[in-house]
């Protein structure tokens, strides 16, 4: 079989350009960390509550050892349900000494909303009836936005909350 010298080039281009975007994916993958999150885990999206994770008192975040804690959210309408605070308000943020992990998992009730930490590897899609979770370490102190980067409605712009990370 004989090719063309120009077919020989756009075959090595394409053959090339492969290769350098495996590789870039690989890199993300394994040596950054990135990973698609988990949906082995269903819930009933009409009665999130009864699931022990997303019950009222469970929401937030909770220590689970002594650098390791898991916060529970529920995506809804606009809002991110952290839980409440003392006098029974919405909290609206969460604070996390430097170098812990947590474990982020959140559901919805209604429909599909984003979750994503602006500066650090935490961003998942939140589905009805399913819990989307990831695992991530804070080793650098500031505050990080929370945000929904998947149009939710009228009011998905309204839709955030800060995770302040600090030097204890």
């Amino acid at each position: 079989m004989h090719l063309h010298k120009y077919e020989k080039l756009w075959l090595i281009f394409g053959v090339s350009s492969l290769i350098v975007f495996l590789t870039v994916l690989g890199i993300g993958a394994f040596y950054k960390g990135m990973h698609p999150p988990s949906h082995l885990a269903t819930i009933d999206p009409q009665n999130v509550e009864a699931h022990e994770a997303f019950k009222e008192e469970n929401l937030g975040l909770r220590q689970l050892d002594e650098d390791k804690y898991i916060v529970s959210v529920i995506a809804s309408a606009f809002n991110y349900n952290l839980g409440k605070d003392e006098d029974g308000a919405s909290v609206n943020n969460i604070r996390i000494p430097v170098g812990s992990t947590v474990v982020f998992q959140v559901t919805t009730t209604d429909v599909v909303h984003g979750f994503q930490l602006a500066g650090t590897n935490v961003n998942m899609m939140v589905e009805p009836g399913y819990i989307s979770s990831l695992e991530t370490e804070f080793n650098k102190p500031g505050t990080y936005t929370l945000l929904c980067n998947e149009y939710c409605g009228t009011g998905h712009h309204y839709m955030a909350a800060t995770v302040e990370v600090y030097q204890p």
